[in-house]
């Protein structure tokens, strides 16, 4: 993949200016439910960090792949340039992380930066004024990271770097599976259950006219009564709600 083909915008997810992270992170269900490949949940990840991530303007994924790192998703030209420019000074943010135990920040690459070849290059020639590197992990085996760009300096808080660090372990899920040389129906099949069960809080909400939560706690209190799984019970539930409008 080029780094030209990595700045295409993925279609998957709208963008606002930023979103409600459970809002997100169902839509970023959704497309591992709906067969989307590889290269479409990295991009809509990438896409995902500039909604979640306060000051995050451009993202990108870069994996550590037969001995290189490549970058497979990016939000844009500018992070698959940054990216690049990383490969080839080898430094920054998004290379150390990939073998280094903790997140990668430079709230500003205009005063005395960790890569200062990297930040004169960066603020050079780009917009960016603050990176953070997130390592993506495989059974503790640092493969690759979720690359953020902010072109406010200072505009990466504790807050910003919180919200990062979930979505990166999402975008490690994702790469854990990808790795393991499981298709994505595999990784489908993992979140199917909670899908049931939210599906199972949907009708309840509609035929009893229940909120969400309290939806959800009639599930859960009638599964601890009946000895049985939420899932199983949200299972059952919607199959019972098929045969009776489908006799």
């Amino acid at each position: 993949m080029t780094d030209k083909d990595a700045g295409a915008e993925s279609p998957l997810i709208p963008e606002p200016t930023r979103a409600d992270p459970a809002t997100v992170f169902s839509a970023l269900a959704e497309i591992l439910y709906s067969g989307s490949d590889a290269s479409e949940v990295y991009a809509a990840i990438c896409v995902a960090a500039t909604l979640l991530v306060p000051g995050c303007d451009h993202a990108s994924v870069m994996l550590h792949q037969r001995g290189q790192h490549v970058t497979v998703a990016a939000t844009d030209d500018i992070a698959a340039r940054i990216d690049a420019l990383e490969r080839r000074l080898g430094q920054g943010p998004c290379v150390d992380a990939i073998t280094e135990n903790i997140p990668q920040i430079d709230p500003d690459l205009r005063t005395a930066s960790h890569w200062p070849e990297l930040a004169r290059a960066v603020v050079e020639t780009t917009p960016v004024r603050a990176v953070m590197g997130f390592r993506l992990v495989i059974d503790q085996h640092k493969v690759g990271a979720l690359n953020l760009f902010s072109t406010t300096a200072g505009a990466f808080t504790t807050e910003a770097a919180a919200q990062a660090g979930v979505l990166a372990a999402f975008a490690s899920v994702t790469a854990t599976a990808v790795s393991r040389d499981q298709d994505i129906a595999s990784l489908r099949a993992g979140l199917l259950s909670n899908r049931e069960i939210g599906t199972a809080v949907g009708l309840l909400m509609g035929l009893e006219k229940m909120t969400a939560d309290e939806a959800f706690d009639a599930l859960r209190r009638t599964s601890q009564q009946m000895n049985l799984k939420v899932a199983d019970l949200a299972r059952t539930l919607l199959e019972w709600h098929g045969r009776a409008h489908n006799p």
